[in-house]
């Protein structure tokens, strides 16, 4: 029975051996599922979050995970509207990888805002004047976006296709694609703009604080920047994870190198200008603000390395691998310099999330630390369980790779 729910023409593992592959992760939700009850039903005091850290692990995981979810705009941008045809061996693996990363992170916020039944108060009783609004409403229509994008893939299943309105209606889906390509470039390029901004507007924090262009601060255009040069990244690392695993070639070569090649050169775009907006901010916020730059960094572990290995070790060395065409080539060098790619924009979404409240910002303020409780931990690492069985069962049962049987004509 189940093998008729397989993709036609490839080889996927025993259900037993699946079974014992989705373990861990069923775990990882368990230990989640356990977390958000003892949140919501004991309340938020279950965490470590105060009235200091108001946005702590959580956040940081939010905005991480929305950053390397970029892949899933930008690849469809690449495909449907710049037409790089090649691209549409990838495009799945991306779309999905999206879908993962913005549900997981709309389930984190549910557990995070406390009271999630009054979710919909964050739209009948907006806020016009924050930039949070924004964020929630584009955040979550492109969530919309991202199940429709979803919808057709589903229905490639092998039964499911057996059902002629079924697969007229998935076929239509992707005749116009290119609209909700478009429709979800637009929504993400501003919800990835205002998480930026909501941290450049913080005038009363000179650390994120930023100086821009009319009323977006600097930090907005970065974080756009970062997210389009990461979530590639984030698409290759995942895809090439999916091919080790199963033993297989699963997307040609050739796309793998041009998304790697756009990453390559955003990045670089991007530490250019983050070096740019670095001095800016160290000659021009910082000692209008009355303080000198090494006073963000001379209490607790947050020290000036942060810096160096944000731009230096996770910025500058992964563009130069990626842009270099002997490096990227090299599958090993590929995937490091992807994984440095990714953790820089993991490092600097947690300098602006946790480094930013942690410094004192008056002087009888002292510095505060902040660790996560096993809650916390469990309600960020259940969205890592959630990923991989959704990514895993997508795989197994459904056809996201168009050219997966051309590349392995032999089945053992």
């Amino acid at each position: 029975m189940e093998s008729a729910l397989i993709p036609e023409g490839v080889k996927r593992c025993s259900p037993k051996v699946f079974f014992l592959w989705t373990l861990p992760w069923l775990g990882l939700l368990a230990w989640g599922a356990v977390s958000a009850f003892l949140c919501l039903y004991k309340g938020l005091n279950q965490t470590n979050m105060s009235n200091y850290f108001a946005f702590a692990l959580w956040i940081v995981f939010d905005l991480a995970v929305i950053a390397l979810g970029a892949g899933a705009f930008f690849t469809g941008f690449l495909t449907y509207i710049i037409g790089k045809k090649e691209l549409k061996d990838i495009i799945n693996s991306a779309v999905i990888i999206g879908f993962i990363c913005y549900s997981g992170a709309v389930a984190m916020l549910g557990i995070d805002i406390g009271q999630p039944l009054r979710g919909w108060f964050i739209f009948w009783h907006v806020n016009v004047h924050s930039m949070l609004a924004e964020v929630s409403f584009c955040i979550t229509c492109y969530l919309g976006v991202l199940a429709i994008e979803y919808i057709p893939i589903i229905l490639e299943n092998r039964k499911l296709e057996e059902i002629k309105e079924l697969r007229l209606f998935g076929h239509n889906l992707h005749e116009i694609m290119a609209i909700f390509a478009g429709t979800g470039t637009f929504l993400s390029f501003f919800h990835q703009g205002s998480l930026g901004g909501l941290f450049g507007v913080m005038f009363a924090r000179p650390f994120a604080y930023r100086e821009g262009f009319y009323i977006w601060p600097w930090t907005f255009f970065l974080f756009v920047l970062s997210a389009i040069a990461a979530g590639p990244s984030f698409t290759i690392l995942c895809t090439k994870l999916a091919e080790k695993l199963g033993r297989k070639r699963l997307v040609p070569e050739n796309a793998y190198q041009l998304l790697a090649k756009i990453s390559g050169y955003l990045l670089a775009l991007y530490i250019v200008f983050k070096i740019a907006d670095t001095l800016g901010w160290a000659y021009g916020v910082v000692p209008e603000a009355g303080l000198r730059l090494m006073d963000f960094y001379r209490e607790g572990p947050y020290g000036f390395w942060l810096v160096v290995a944000e731009i230096g070790i996770f910025g500058i060395i992964p563009a130069i691998i990626l842009l270099v065409p002997q490096a990227r080539k090299s599958e090993g060098w590929l995937i490091i310099g992807c994984l440095m790619n990714c953790t820089g924009i993991v490092l600097n979404r947690f300098v602006f999330t946790i480094v930013t409240l942690a410094i004192p910002v008056m002087p009888f303020d002292r510095f505060v630390s902040y660790l996560p409780t096993w809650q916390e931990w469990g309600v960020a690492l259940a969205v890592l369980g959630y990923g991989f069985l959704l990514y895993s069962l997508s795989y197994r049962y459904l056809p996201l790779f168009p050219r997966e049987r051309e590349l392995n004509p032999v089945i053992e």
